[in-house]
């Protein structure tokens, strides 16, 4: 048990020191990790970098606490995720397709991390 706790505490420090790495908070991190590719070059990982700091700030205005009850509120989060994703990702790394899938895979990953804005690491 004790070994399992060093190894979880070593993780979450390879991890912070990736986001001080990447230039974002934890929570950017994990949407830029659900938004990689293996193909991306220079340039399109920094978009997605981009991308994923965008995207939360623009989700933090539409966290309000509740909204995992309400339809509205839950179809205001997707649309959200899909008006940054689709003009945002590099249109040359990331088709229709893969925008959608992303932007499911981001929505279930809010849905279930943030229960409002104050769930932001750092807010």
């Amino acid at each position: 048990l004790l070994s399992d706790l060093v190894d979880l505490a070593k993780d979450l420090d390879e991890e912070e020191e990736r986001a001080v790495k990447e230039g974002l908070s934890e929570d950017e991190l994990a949407i830029f990790d659900l938004l990689q590719k293996d193909n991306l070059n220079p340039d399109d990982t920094a978009k997605v970098r981009l991308v994923s700091k965008e995207l939360l700030e623009k989700l933090k205005g539409k966290l309000v606490p509740g909204w995992r009850d309400f339809e509205p509120l839950r179809a205001g989060v997707k649309i959200t995720i899909s008006d940054v994703l689709f003009p945002r990702l590099p249109e040359t790394v990331y088709t229709e397709r893969e925008c959608e899938y992303k932007g499911m895979e981001i929505y279930n990953f809010v849905y279930e991390h943030f229960h409002d804005a104050r769930s932001f690491v750092g807010v």
